[in-house]
């Protein structure tokens, strides 16, 4: 896996986790990243299938956190500070120039719908970032009870609503749940 493309899912579960933060310490949180990173790592393979769409990705980036920042009202930009306020700030959050939208969004869907991650994780078994990896996507595809308490705020449908609609038609398509629709 291209290094860019590790720094995407990166990226993208971080985005996650600050969104929809984990409901207590330090093994919450644990649990948490975990389901987030196998959230939008599922995502990320089904969005760029190939390790070409993972290069192309490196090359011209992922697009950022922006427009999900702004749905969520989690914007990070400063209104007024002094020039040191804004290259602390830009170097403390130049990691979300590194989040995808689309990733984030199907990865939001994922997490709210178990039966959908069921299904994207079947996709991803063949793919070529899976071919010969052993992995499990248990924490995404069944989470436990304490897993779900300790991601409450990022499984709740309602409060992911907003990011998982963005790309929600997208992901139907890749994994063609609409052509059950259209027969």
């Amino acid at each position: 896996m291209p290094a860019d493309f590790s720094a995407v899912i990166a990226a993208t579960a971080q985005w996650l986790l600050r969104a929809y933060p984990p409901a207590g310490g330090v093994f919450d949180a644990a649990l948490a990243e975990a389901q987030a990173r196998q959230a939008a790592t599922v995502a990320a393979w089904l969005r760029y299938p190939t390790t070409l769409d993972s290069s192309l990705l490196g090359m011209l980036g992922p697009g950022g956190s922006a427009r999900l920042d702004w749905v969520t009202g989690m914007d990070t930009g400063p209104d007024t500070a002094d020039t040191a306020d804004v290259a602390a700030t830009e170097e403390e959050t130049a990691w979300r120039t590194w989040v995808d939208e689309v990733v984030a969004s199907w990865a939001a869907t994922l997490l709210a719908d178990g039966e959908l991650a069921a299904a994207a994780v079947a996709a991803v078994a063949g793919s070529e970032h899976a071919d010969g990896l052993t992995f499990d996507f248990r924490r995404l595809t069944h989470p436990d009870d304490r897993d779900r308490q300790a991601a409450a705020l990022l499984r709740h449908p309602d409060l992911l609503a907003p990011v998982a609609e963005l790309h929600r038609d997208q992901l139907d398509t890749r994994l063609g749940r609409h052509s059950a629709e259209a027969a």
